[in-house]
């Protein structure tokens, strides 16, 4: 089997959401922002909104003093980009808790972790 990648641990991650909290499976979802694409489909979307930066799932449950919840997936060994620290900086300072998931195990174990939040 080959190395693990940032779409193979994301897919887990939503499937393992959509079985383990059912009631509330719509609440996690992707937000496609990234990637290579055809330079007219980049500028398309671009003109629509896309952001460079922006976390790849949003998770709509107000928990705490946190509106919401955005996460960005990492390989294990994965790094931030500037533009995706910067936008993670600016959620938290709106009111939104941030996890940056390396693979699905901390991701998942992260997420557990924000909806145990009063």
């Amino acid at each position: 089997m080959g190395k693990v990648t940032e779409h193979d641990a994301q897919v887990a991650l939503i499937k393992w959401f959509r079985i383990k909290y059912k009631d509330i499976s719509n609440c996690l979802f992707a937000i496609p922002n990234g990637g290579l694409r055809h330079y007219k489909v980049a500028l398309k979307l671009k003109r629509e909104g896309v952001l460079a930066g922006v976390s790849d799932l949003f998770l709509m449950i107000p928990k705490d003093k946190w509106h919401g919840c955005f996460i960005e997936m990492k390989i294990e060994k994965g790094r931030l980009s500037d533009k995706q620290k910067d936008f993670l900086d600016a959620a938290q300072e709106q009111g939104y808790f941030t996890i940056v998931g390396y693979g699905f195990l901390d991701a998942s174990k992260k997420i557990e972790d924000y909806l145990k939040l009063e």
